[in-house]
């Protein structure tokens, strides 16, 4: 999921701290370093979270979740 994070912040022409301080600005505490582990995939993020960023990026859920399932095809 970090892939598409950073894939969906980097098309909306967000830096990591730009980010944050919009989350923030909506409620949700979410520090550039902690961000920074969702997107290299060390932390997973919650769901308020990602209901925030669907907001922002004007974005289906399907976006945050797209490729993950061939992961498992083999």
């Amino acid at each position: 999921m970090g892939k598409n994070l950073r894939t969906l912040r980097l098309e909306a022409g967000l830096s990591q701290e730009k980010l944050c301080a919009e989350l923030q600005r909506r409620g949700c505490d979410i520090g550039r370093t902690t961000y920074e582990k969702y997107e290299t995939g060390e932390l997973n993020i919650r769901i308020s979270g990602l209901i925030e960023l669907k907001k922002i990026y004007r974005c289906s859920y399907d976006a945050f979740f797209d490729g993950l399932d061939t992961a498992s095809e083999g």
